[in-house]
């Protein structure tokens, strides 16, 4: 069941609920991801960062597709991140079925062009576009990584930016990091500023980081406007733990088969979790 981030995005704001976006680096995490999605019975959307595209090699990304059509729950496949018109077209050539065109860190101005001009050249292809407005902060080397600032998405942009691209969902700040939350800073959530970002711009909304977040408030987002959240550091710290685990029990372990089903079981514990806490686990069977 391979389709668009907008066809599953779309029923999701119907309904209130958020799909996970989970990044995915190697074909085993694929795997686990695609297999608790379909035990929960929950739509999924298999998130590829470019970096991440860069290892596993565009052969991957082809198997990941055929998987994708014979699945039993909805799958979107999504370019996380683009930060280039000549990635989102290197994307849709590729196969995903989703792209991101991240220029938040240009004036308002450029951010708004360059997402248009590929929302108009996706959406001939029947592709689905996001874009972002604001930047939230960010430790690791993707998108704003590096930064401790946190810029919120300001309302009246936001409804000229939806209005001017096109975009069919849109990533905004209201209070989240990139990879782990710093410690000097409290997490805290603008719901306020969702709900009136909501009520103004209509579209899904997306919540990029969420490592270190109150689980309540994620809650309360995914219910009130947020319809994709993605999930990156979470699953893969659960999952090279448990793969640090096994290695270090016994040095002489060296087959893939004797390593990575703990390293799949205790990444699916926390996804399992995340599906429930979205209000996506059983949603699957409104597509």
């Amino acid at each position: 069941m391979l389709t668009t981030g907008k066809a599953i995005l779309d029923v999701a704001n119907e309904h209130n609920f958020a799909v996970p976006a989970f990044n995915i680096s190697d074909w085993a995490m694929f795997k686990g991801i695609v297999e608790i999605s379909e035990e929960t019975n929950a739509p999924l959307i298999v998130a590829i960062h470019p970096d991440e595209v860069a290892h596993i090699g565009r052969e991957m990304v082809a198997g990941i597709i055929e998987r994708a059509h014979r699945s039993s729950v909805p799958i979107a496949i999504h370019w996380d991140h683009g930060a280039t018109y000549q990635q989102a077209l290197q994307a849709i050539q590729y196969g995903f079925t989703s792209v991101m065109i991240d220029a938040s860190m240009k004036p308002f101005d450029e951010n708004l062009a360059i997402t248009r001009k590929v929302t108009e050249s996706a959406h001939i292809l029947g592709v689905s576009v996001e874009g972002e407005l604001g930047t939230i902060g960010g430790n690791d080397t993707y998108a704003e990584g590096g930064s401790d600032t946190i810029i919120y998405t300001d309302p009246d942009d936001a409804v000229t930016y939806v209005e001017q691209t096109g975009v069919d969902s849109l990533a905004i700040a209201i209070g989240t990091f990139h990879g782990m939350y710093p410690a000097n800073m409290k997490p805290e959530l603008k719901l306020d500023l969702l709900k009136e970002i909501k009520g103004r711009v209509g579209i899904p909304l997306v919540l990029h980081g969420g490592s270190g977040n109150p689980d309540d408030e994620i809650r309360e987002a995914a219910r009130t406007g947020i319809n994709k959240i993605n999930i990156s550091t979470d699953i893969k710290v659960a999952y090279h733990n448990k793969m640090r685990e096994v290695l270090g029990n016994d040095p002489k372990t060296r087959e893939p088969n004797a390593i990575q089903p703990a390293c799949i079981a205790a990444m699916n514990e926390v996804a399992a979790q995340k599906i429930e806490l979205f209000g996506a686990a059983g949603k699957a069977s409104l597509y």
